[in-house]
């Protein structure tokens, strides 16, 4: 069954011809059964006329032999009622001849003889008493569907046609003619079969047209689905074959078209990135050495600015700021270029998780003093094994950190760490400023920055954030953000213990718990 169902969930072909015969078998059975009630009653109403027409017509003849034999001898009589009965019948033929019942009425007078009978030994109870008692009321004929009861248990459906007659010296008697319907009803039963074997027909027949204007139809989609596939794993080399000139045509061309020019922007945009890649890493390695000739220079000043004016000594330690703050971003460049042409690697090794975050935390602690926040980390252990690459995350850690200092407003900021057998999350939980639904969805964008115009404890570059997330999922990890106006933010590292493996937990919520609406 959960087959079936993700077959039809993914088979457009296959709901089209299910719900084809499905809506055409409801029509064809609404059709079918209107010309079946339609037919039968047509049939009943040609045999009702029929068998009203025939009993008419020997009732009558039988009234009219009975009056002409009002003066004959009782044998006369008798022998006429023999014929009378004989002639009404088709004697052995019970299941399609008619048959008669004769019974007398009410008795006025003695009567010298009794002409009750019944052809081929019919049951008169099968004729019901309502039925016996209007065909005595009346002057008329009168009808009624009845079942034919013989002799033993056989039952015969019919029509029972019945009129008062006079029988000389013996009085008025109930003549009933019964007309069986088995033949009837094997017609009927015929074209019951016979509309369902051409329902049945029909609805094979349109599953079957529906089946091949589907498959005509579905066919170059499904072409067009695969050569998609095709484009997604890499191959753009991939065309739809166009044979004919219809609106599929169209649609192929169409299709053609727009492979072809996005395997042309393709290309661009793959040269334009090596482009790019390349020079940036050039410019970084050029960069390089006249740097570090500028720092020299810069370091030789710096340590003689006691003897320069104040405006020059403050100009010799600007310099040196910048400069340090110059070569982070040709650092950060050069990752970045790494990232992007795929190269960057890891080197796990085996370190305390614990012993790397305080010395994360000593490291900022006296520009956290200066902005009047204090960085609060209470570990339930000292003692935190994993295998991971110690550089990188590291500098996860001072990305969060530096990230959480200037923006915590001389606000405390709270480290959590969680962990088990397979993975550790570190989290970094600031109550400063926070961050806009709009800024959730950049943070970790190269170079953006939620308030360009608020100013830094320490300059950035605006790739911090950007390359701890990839340093994360170089990891197997995941970088997650948090943040509300005013409410701070919340960042939560998980990575797994052991370098290579995935993670199999999240074991810090996103959403801090100190936050409420």
């Amino acid at each position: 069954m959960n087959t079936f169902t993700n077959r039809l969930r993914t088979s457009l072909a296959l709901r089209v011809l299910l719900s084809t015969i499905i809506l055409s078998s409801a029509v064809i059975w609404l059709s079918g059964s209107i010309l079946n009630s339609r037919v039968a009653a047509g049939v009943k109403q040609v045999n009702l006329d029929s068998a009203i027409n025939e009993a008419r017509s020997t009732i009558v003849g039988a009234r009219y032999r009975l009056i002409l034999a009002k003066s004959g001898s009782p044998k006369e009589i008798d022998t006429l009622i023999t014929e009378i009965v004989s002639s009404a019948t088709t004697v052995g033929a019970r299941a399609s001849g008619r048959e008669l019942v004769l019974l007398r009425g009410r008795l006025v007078n003695p009567v010298e003889k009794d002409f009750t009978t019944t052809s081929n030994l019919v049951d008169p109870a099968s004729l019901p008493k309502e039925f016996r008692e209007k065909v005595r009321r009346t002057s008329e004929l009168n009808w009624s569907y009845i079942t034919i009861k013989y002799a033993g248990s056989l039952k015969v459906p019919a029509i029972a046609v019945g009129d008062m007659v006079s029988i000389p010296r013996s009085g008025r008697y109930e003549m009933y003619l019964l007309f069986p319907l088995t033949n009837q009803n094997k017609t009927l039963s015929l074209i019951s079969r016979s509309i369902i074997l051409v329902d049945i027909a029909l609805v094979l027949l349109i599953g079957l047209i529906t089946w091949l204007v589907a498959r005509q139809v579905v066919r170059p989609v499904r072409e067009a689905a695969r050569i998609a596939e095709r484009f997604t794993s890499g191959d753009l080399n991939q065309r739809m074959q166009v044979t004919r000139k219809d609106e599929i045509a169209t649609l192929g061309n169409s299709f053609n078209e727009m492979a072809e020019s996005i395997q042309q922007q393709i290309s661009r945009l793959e040269n334009l990135s090596r482009v790019q890649q390349r020079f940036v890493s050039d410019v970084s390695h050029e960069l390089r050495t006249p740097l570090t000739t500028l720092r020299m220079a810069s370091e030789v000043i710096y340590s003689s600015r006691g003897t320069f004016d104040p405006q020059t000594a403050r100009s010799a330690e600007l310099l040196v700021g910048n400069i340090d703050r110059f070569e982070r971003l040709l650092e950060d460049l050069l990752e970045v270029s790494r990232f992007d042409a795929e190269v960057a690697v890891l080197e796990p090794v085996d370190f305390n998780l614990i012993s790397l975050i305080n010395r994360s935390i000593e490291d900022l602690e006296l520009v956290a003093k200066e902005n009047g926040t204090k960085i609060i980390f209470t570990p339930y252990s000292e003692d935190l094994q994993i295998n991971a690459d110690i550089r990188r995350v590291e500098r996860i850690l001072r990305n969060l950190l530096n990230n959480a200092v200037d923006h915590a407003d001389s606000k405390p900021i709270n480290i959590n760490v969680e962990y088990n057998d397979n993975d550790v999350a570190v989290a970094v939980r600031d109550h400063g400023v926070g961050i806009d639904a709009n800024s959730l969805l950049r943070v970790f964008d190269r170079f953006w920055r939620a308030d360009p115009s608020r100013s830094r404890i320490r300059g950035g570059t605006g790739l911090g954030l950007s390359i701890a997330l990839e340093d994360a999922r170089l990891h197997n990890g995941e970088l997650e953000v948090w943040g509300r106006p005013g409410q701070g933010a919340h960042f939560v590292l998980t990575l797994p213990r052991i370098a290579g493996n995935t993670i199999e937990s999240r074991l810090i919520r996103l959403e801090p718990k100190d936050y409420s609406l």
